[in-house]
């Protein structure tokens, strides 16, 4: 599987435990319901190791441009800081936030069938999320 697979732009179907998610990761009560209520659509591009990914939706727009392998300075749309590092690694794209050097959430995305299946993993609570191409 190769990184361009994940190329084009996906629109979430289907969302479990993501209120939870956001609830571990101390986002606060009205982002988490906005959040919770809307359904992102995800414009991927890559070239090369460098990559594009725009969060698309009614509540905020973001943008995470960065390449794969190098650490950077990440800020999520709720305003939380990170030093961030983005791998591929046997098929999945591996996303891993660390605050004062420990990691916060690790987000796992990779294809299976027609869907862009997305995992974010903090503490004890991991939420699924499904997209299928638009």
């Amino acid at each position: 599987m190769s990184a361009e697979q994940f190329v084009g732009r996906w629109k979430l179907v289907h969302s479990e435990n993501f209120e939870e998610y956001m609830k571990e990761v101390g986002v606060g009560m009205l982002a988490r319901i906005a959040a919770a209520n809307v359904k992102p659509t995800l414009e991927i591009k890559v070239n090369g190791d460098s990559w594009n990914v725009n969060q698309l939706s009614t509540f905020k727009n973001t943008t995470l441009n960065f390449t794969l392998g190098v650490e950077f300075d990440e800020v999520t749309p709720d305003g939380r800081a990170f030093k961030s590092t983005i791998t591929f690694e046997n098929g999945k794209v591996v996303h891993v936030q660390k605050k004062d050097g420990k990691v916060e959430t690790t987000i796992t995305r990779w294809l299976e069938g027609e869907k862009l299946i997305t995992t974010l993993q903090a503490g004890s609570v991991t939420s699924r999320r499904e997209y299928v191409r638009e």
